[in-house]
């Protein structure tokens, strides 16, 4: 078919004007459910619950569709902006301009200069600690993070200024830092760490991020982990990580062998 939008052909000698492919009209198409399903989703209202109903004329043309990717895309542009900006907390970080306070590691490395202001701002629970009578006191003050090593703990203070890690290191601290995360209550970490682990989540460390999932109570990422090791119970179970891992968490294993036997059970069904 001679297409009105893709052809090469100069609309003018066209005939008819107004023919597209199926290729044209499905990606059409999916532009403007995209932008539907986005307008959808803003007229939800949490307090209620409940799906806030659209205005009679909310089916979108394709012209107003295109409106609406731009919005998006000026909109990512801010943000951009945004993020530019406050990246100058990374350079206070890294430079150690007007630090206040040393955070140290926990096996005996040297500490790292923070700012008490950015800590408490991040975790609820570093404002506390900040706010005790044993921090109010010179900018020479320490807290100390017992269960992170230096490099761990340059990768928390790190994240926590500037949200974001290099891939190197979050590979290798992704566990200890979820860790952290839930015990210092930085809900954006934890929901980061948990993003890492579902998109590396492999029968060679799905036994590390199910014991990571219940150490931390995250309910979602547990039952991923379980799912997966179902479905890849061979491989998990006569790997040679198992052994240790079962003497250690025995009430994980329980839980492994019940998934596996209601897997089985429902596969008969």
């Amino acid at each position: 078919m001679d297409c009105s939008i893709c052809s090469a052909m100069p609309f003018i000698l066209r005939p008819p004007r107004n023919t597209i492919c199926g290729a044209c009209y499905e990606g059409a198409r999916t532009i403007i459910n995209f932008t539907n399903k986005i307008d959808n989703d803003k007229g939800f209202d949490k307090q209620s619950n409940s799906v806030i109903p659209p205005p009679a004329n909310s089916a979108k043309g394709f012209a107003n569709a295109l409106k609406c990717l731009k919005e998006m895309r000026d909109l990512e542009e801010e943000l951009n902006e945004k993020l530019s900006f406050l990246s100058g907390f990374v350079a206070a970080f890294r430079e150690q301009i007007h630090a206040d306070i040393l955070v140290k590691p926990g096996n005996n490395g040297p500490p790292i200069p923070a700012h008490r202001a950015l800590l408490a701002a991040r975790s609820d629970i570093f404002r506390n600690m900040l706010d005790s009578d044993g921090c109010k006191a010179p900018p020479a003050d320490t807290i100390t993070l017992e269960e992170l090593d230096y490099e761990e703990l340059e990768s928390l203070l790190e994240f926590l200024y500037s949200g974001n890690l290099p891939k190197d290191k979050v590979e290798k601290h992704v566990y200890s830092l979820s860790i952290a995360a839930d015990k210092y209550e930085i809900p954006f970490l934890q929901k980061f760490c948990e993003h890492q682990m579902l998109g590396s989540l492999t029968s060679s460390n799905v036994l590390d991020i199910l014991e990571i999932a219940d150490t931390c109570s995250n309910q979602a990422l547990r039952e991923t982990a379980l799912n997966f090791i179902v479905k890849n119970m061979e491989d998990v179970v006569f790997s040679g990580r198992f052994d240790a891992f079962a003497l250690k968490n025995p009430h994980l294993t329980v839980q492994i062998t019940r998934a596996s036997f209601m897997d089985i059970k429902n596969r008969r069904n």
